[in-house]
């Protein structure tokens, strides 16, 4: 069995760990700290029943947008996790506390034009949509995808919105 739950600064090494197994686009420790210390709530890992790292999501919210969104800045599961549906459960858990945390409006990613396996997985399985192509994104001058994905009717905004609705309806009746 493997848990998803939030990060904490013990992992950030685990998690380094899983991106150098897994991803070409590599951070240093410090770029870990920063999005931990600063969005502790948007960092996510997958850890199996020993206790190791296999996944994890690491997201920021954007200081300086007219609207609020969160960005997915890196996404991973070790190769012998993958196919458990593990980077799904990541990714709603950080849409998840996105939404509750920060009242998110989107959520925005880069994902390379060749990773056909994650497009998929974005476009397919979790309702991301292209928004834009960044020409030579990459450190070796690959394009990526900007995609996005609405969160304005994510199921907690809207349950969010009913309690508003009816905490200003009992207000109105008193």
């Amino acid at each position: 069995m493997v848990n998803i739950r939030r990060a904490r600064v013990e992992d950030l090494l685990e998690m380094q760990a899983c991106n150098l197994a897994c991803l070409p686009e590599n951070y240093q420790l410090k770029y870990y700290f920063y999005h931990i210390f600063s969005w502790p709530q948007l960092l996510h890992v997958a850890e199996d029943s020993s206790k190791k790292i296999v996944g994890y999501v690491m997201a920021k919210m954007e200081e300086d947008a007219s609207e609020s969104h969160g960005h997915i800045t890196s996404l991973a599961v070790l190769r012998s996790h993958r196919k458990l549906g593990l980077a799904t459960r990541l990714m709603k858990a950080a849409e998840y506390d996105m939404v509750e945390c920060f009242d998110a409006e989107y959520v925005s990613l880069h994902v390379r034009k060749s990773n056909r396996a994650a497009f998929h997985l974005y476009s397919e399985t979790l309702g991301f949509q292209v928004h834009d192509i960044e020409k030579s994104y990459y450190a070796d001058d690959e394009d990526a995808y900007d995609m996005r994905k609405d969160l304005r009717d994510h199921p907690r905004k809207k349950k969010n919105r009913e309690a508003a609705d009816q905490l200003a309806s009992d207000v109105k009746n008193i």
